[in-house]
């Protein structure tokens, strides 16, 4: 503890007497000072004992003693020493009243108590506090070491929470909870999932205090890791501000969950080397090559139906503009996003934010996930149905969200946004085939402009919105222009009659009938079609091309 007015009152050889302020004695004792100024406010910094003769005050005016020490206890000084047998022979009553008005302590110095024995006392209670708590921070250190080779991280948050005598909990980079320490800040530490997000958002270290008086605790965000996303986040709940042994022991959990952190990312790095190897394997058509290599690291996932993720880059200004030109085309308005879509429109490197996002959910959920990186692009397999695929759609419906919501708001990377392409459910030996669907899904999303595209949802959908980019639609225009400009002169239907022949699959009564003329007018009509075209309906290419070209030109 630090010295307070009390301590130095009991201090036996400086033989002190109270003469007001009787029940504020046990305030701290930042520093005992001297002056004799008629003002020495503007040298206070607070938490001072401010001793003095009155040599250039008239310590018996009690308008003057008023002011005086009105000044000094609204500069934070907590207690005020008069030394007697100097300038005045007792404490002058004028001096006592305006203390007790105050409610200033103010403590009598005997004239055989020299002020330099005050400050010493002082200065020593104050060096003595701080190796206490400076050997109680290097115990701290010593067991939050001991318990995070022993018990991990959770061993360490539980000494640290005993520590601090509050509670701790570790947040990974998603901002999810993986542990607390005792249990029952499992809840308070879920609530602050928002903050963490927001603090992994600034430049790394970085630190938050939320909370406070009003609130349940005082809590401490810092995070955790070296680069430049932070990879985990620390929370620290105590009742009020740490003192020093108790900062010490933060600071110690930091450093500790940081090297474990990075050692972690070393163990990451080596297990990415044998998933990638796993996946050449597998795309190699040698499943059972694959299993051996995988072990007991990624062997349960091979174990189980899969799905394929391929993951990319994209410039910004290609994805938003395929994103305006799906708007125009009469989509429904998106509602503004939530701020946790708005949240997940990271500024960072979206590939390396994916990973993190499948990476933490997989770990939470205790499942097998490989992520494998490959230049500008990232392979997953995740298990079918679990957790690391659920995170990954949910990801992307809050990026879709975001962007869609309010684009032009949302900061982006420089290096662009995300789209991902997922297969539909395969094992080992399809590994191949599962992958080519990943990546025409990619396609997909591409051309689209959206961040996740399913190919079992392509499968079952229209082959049409696919054919909507620019080349297709001037492959269409080229194709049916001679019939469009045959048509302008009023002297035939030949578009309109091609469509309906084409979907009455070349049935000359069905087709005429359609049309409302006769049958020999249809026949004639085609030929001239064929002769303008310079093409055989005969031929199956040229029927199937005219029908995607006309389909085409009607989605305009």
């Amino acid at each position: 503890m630090p010295p307070t007015l009390a301590s130095l009152v009991h201090h036996s050889a400086l033989k002190l007497t109270v003469r007001a302020g009787e029940d504020r004695l046990d305030v701290p004792v930042r520093w005992a000072h001297v002056s004799e100024l008629a003002d020495p406010v503007p040298y206070m910094e607070g938490g001072e004992l401010l001793l003095i003769t009155a040599l250039k005050l008239d310590a018996e005016d009690p308008e003057a003693m008023r002011r005086y020490v009105r000044r000094l206890a609204g500069a934070g000084v907590v207690g005020l020493g008069f030394a007697v047998g100097v300038n005045y022979e007792e404490t002058p009553k004028a001096l006592v009243d305006a203390a007790d008005a105050e409610g200033l302590p103010l403590l009598e110095v005997p004239r055989r108590t020299p002020f330099l024995a005050i400050s010493k006392a002082v200065s020593a209670a104050i060096a003595a506090d701080q190796y206490r708590a400076v050997t109680a921070g290097f115990a701290a250190q010593r067991e939050l070491t001991r318990q995070a080779q022993s018990g991990g991280p959770e061993g360490l948050l539980a000494a640290l929470a005993s520590q601090v005598d509050g509670w701790a909990a570790l947040y990974d980079a998603s901002g999810a909870v993986v542990a607390t320490a005792p249990e029952w800040a499992g809840r308070r530490a879920a609530r602050l999932t928002g903050d963490v997000q927001k603090l992994r958002d600034r430049p790394a270290p970085a630190s938050s205090v939320v909370g406070g008086p009003e609130n349940e605790d005082r809590v401490e965000l810092h995070t955790i890791g070296t680069g430049r996303r932070p990879r985990a986040a620390l929370a620290v709940g105590t009742a009020a501000a740490p003192g020093t042994a108790e900062r010490y022991a933060v600071h110690s959990a930091i450093a500790l969950l940081t090297l474990t952190t990075e050692r972690s990312r070393s163990l990451q790095a080596a297990e990415q080397r044998v998933g990638a190897a796993v996946l050449r394997m597998l795309l190699a058509g040698e499943p059972d090559h694959a299993r051996a290599v995988a072990g007991d690291l990624y062997g349960e996932l091979l174990d189980a139906p899969f799905r394929m993720l391929v993951a990319e880059r994209v410039p910004v200004s290609a994805s938003a503009a395929l994103a305006r030109a799906e708007a125009r085309k009469g989509a429904a308005p998106v509602e503004r996003p939530s701020a946790a879509a708005l949240a997940a429109a990271d500024t960072g490197d979206p590939l390396a934010v994916l990973a993190d996002v499948v990476e933490s959910a997989a770990a939470r959920a205790g499942e097998a996930v490989l992520v494998v990186p490959e230049g500008e692009r990232l392979v997953v397999l995740a298990a079918d149905g679990g957790a690391a695929a659920a995170a990954c759609g949910e990801y992307a419906a809050a990026l879709e969200t975001a962007r869609a919501g309010i684009r032009e708001k949302v900061p982006h990377g420089e290096e662009g946004e995300l789209v991902v392409g997922l297969s539909a459910p395969a094992g080992p030996i399809a590994a191949s085939a599962a992958y080519k669907q990943a990546e025409q899904a990619l396609s997909v999303a591409r051309r689209r402009g959206r961040v996740l595209v399913e190919h079992e949802r392509m499968a079952a959908g229209s082959v049409l919105p696919l054919l909507a980019d620019d080349a297709v639609r001037a492959f269409a225009d080229g194709m049916l222009r001679p019939l469009y400009e045959h048509d302008a002169t009023g002297r035939g239907d030949l578009v309109a009659s091609l469509r309906a022949w084409l979907s009455k699959h070349g049935q000359w009564d069905a087709a005429a009938a359609d049309l409302g003329v006769h049958r020999h007018t249809l026949r004639y009509r085609m030929r001239r079609v064929e002769e303008i075209l310079g093409r055989s309906l005969d031929d199956p290419d040229v029927r199937m091309e005219l029908w995607l070209a006309l389909k085409t030109a009607s989605a305009e």
